[in-house]
C-alpha cells in the first residue's frame, strides 16, 4: 500500500492500514511550502473560512488575535484547528466547498477565504470573499518509483504526480475532488472515502477486502 500523503501528515494513516493488514510504503508525492509570516489579523472578518488542514495550522501560526467565527471545510480541517485551540463554529456533514457554502448562513458579512494557492475559488465568488492564499503545494518524482499494489491519494496534487510515475495501479481516493483529479490523469480509482478524512480512507480500504 503506498501512501502519497506529505513528510510529516502521514503516519496516522500508516498506522491505521498497518492495523489492517497492510504492508505500508511512505512516498511523499507532495511538498508544502508557507507563503510567508506575516500576522493574519483576523478581527475585521465576520468568518473566517478554513478549507484544509494545512491550511488551518498557517492560519494559527501567524494568526493575531481570535477570530470572531470559525468555518471549516470538513471533519479533518476541524480537528487540525481544534490541536491550535481554535474552535470551529461550522463543520459541514459534507466535507466540500459546496457543502460548507450550503450551511454558511446568509448573509455572511465579511469573509476571509485562508486556502492553498490555486485552491478553488467557488468560496471566494459565491460569498465575493477575500481571499488569502497561506501555502503553496509541489508535486514530487521519487527515484526509484515505490512499489506496491495500491496508492492513496489525500489531494489532487497528489494524483496527479502519482499518475506522472506511470505505475498503473489502482488508487483509493479522500473524496470527490481528488477523484475528480484522478481521473482526469488517467488513473483508476477503486474506491472514494465517504467522509473525507482518515478514517474514511481506512473504512473505504477495509471495504476493498470485504
Amino acid at each position: 500500500m503506498i501512501v502519497t500523503r506529505p513528510e510529516g501528515q502521514a503516519d496516522s494513516l500508516a498506522e491505521g492500514l498497518r492495523g489492517l493488514g497492510h504492508e505500508v510504503v511512505l512516498c511523499p508525492l507532495v511538498r508544502i511550502e508557507s507563503l510567508g509570516d506575516d500576522p493574519i489579523d483576523a478581527s475585521p472578518y465576520d468568518w473566517v473560512v478554513v478549507t484544509s488542514a494545512n491550511g488551518a495550522d498557517e492560519l494559527a501560526r501567524r494568526l493575531r488575535g481570535r477570530p470572531r467565527r470559525l468555518a471549516a471545510v470538513g471533519p479533518a480541517t476541524a480537528a487540525a484547528l481544534a490541536a491550535h485551540d481554535l474552535h470551529a463554529d461550522i463543520v459541514p456533514a459534507v466535507a466540500t466547498q459546496e457543502g460548507l457554502l450550503a450551511e454558511l448562513p446568509r448573509p455572511a458579512g465579511r469573509v476571509l477565504v485562508v486556502a492553498a494557492e490555486g485552491a478553488r475559488r467557488i468560496l471566494v465568488d459565491e460569498l465575493e470573499a477575500e481571499f488569502l492564499p497561506l501555502y503553496r503545494t509541489f508535486e514530487l518524482t521519487p527515484v526509484p518509483s515505490p512499489e506496491g499494489d495500491l496508492a492513496v491519494l489525500a489531494s489532487g496534487s497528489a494524483a496527479r504526480a502519482f499518475a506522472a510515475l506511470g505505475l498503473e495501479l489502482p488508487v483509493v481516493s479522500i473524496g470527490p475532488q481528488t477523484t475528480a483529479a484522478a481521473n482526469a490523469a488517467g488513473l483508476r480509482v477503486v474506491a472514494e472515502a465517504e467522509t473525507h478524512d482518515v478514517e474514511g480512507i481506512l473504512r473505504a480500504v477495509a471495504r476493498l477486502a470485504s
